[in-house]
């Protein structure tokens, strides 16, 4: 696990998502945008697939967009989760990207002991693992789906030894291995 871990550089990725998203960022949205950017393209978490699409897409934003995406993501980390999740939805989904790991990679980077990354095929495994019925994994993006499960995995990584979970990315990536 610790070759894998290294693998994905989480303690820069954690260094860089919170000096570059803190509530403060703001006043800097086509700074913050760049880092949304790099974030994302640096992240070994998300798709090749989908890195470049981002990229695209956010090159295609005008300034209110621009500031509405930064406004949606300071909301997400520093403020109203819900409202901040679901404008970001209503952004991404203009061009189909509304996906999973684009959603939840900088949140997990950024509070990596609250927040969690959400792979698609993970948390279909977890689900089905533990049998949990009150839980269903869909494609779409929803805030109801994702704090159900971001509970479900702070509850789960209460009940294991610390060293299995330094961060929920780790112990998600753990949960895809054991299953």
């Amino acid at each position: 696990m610790e070759k894998i871990a290294k693998r994905h550089k989480m303690d820069k990725m954690v260094a860089f998502a919170q000096e570059s998203f803190g509530p403060d960022c703001y006043s800097h949205v086509n700074q913050t945008v760049e880092n949304m950017v790099k974030a994302i393209s640096r992240s070994s978490m998300v798709s090749m697939f989908e890195k470049p699409k981002f990229k695209d897409f956010v090159g295609r934003l005008d300034r209110n967009q621009k500031a509405f995406m930064v406004d949606s993501l300071i909301e997400l980390l520093h403020g109203n989760q819900q409202l901040g999740f679901e404008g970001l939805v209503d952004l991404l989904a203009l061009e189909k990207i509304a996906k999973w790991s684009l959603l939840t990679i900088i949140p997990a980077y950024y509070a990596p002991n609250t927040e969690v990354f959400v792979k698609p095929t993970t948390a279909k495994g977890v689900i089905n693992y533990f049998e949990i019925e009150n839980l269903v994994y869909k494609p779409a993006a929803t805030w109801t789906f994702y704090s159900a499960y971001r509970k479900l995995i702070n509850q789960t990584k209460k009940k294991v030894d610390k060293r299995l979970s330094p961060s929920n990315a780790a112990f998600s990536g753990f949960l895809m291995m054991s299953l």
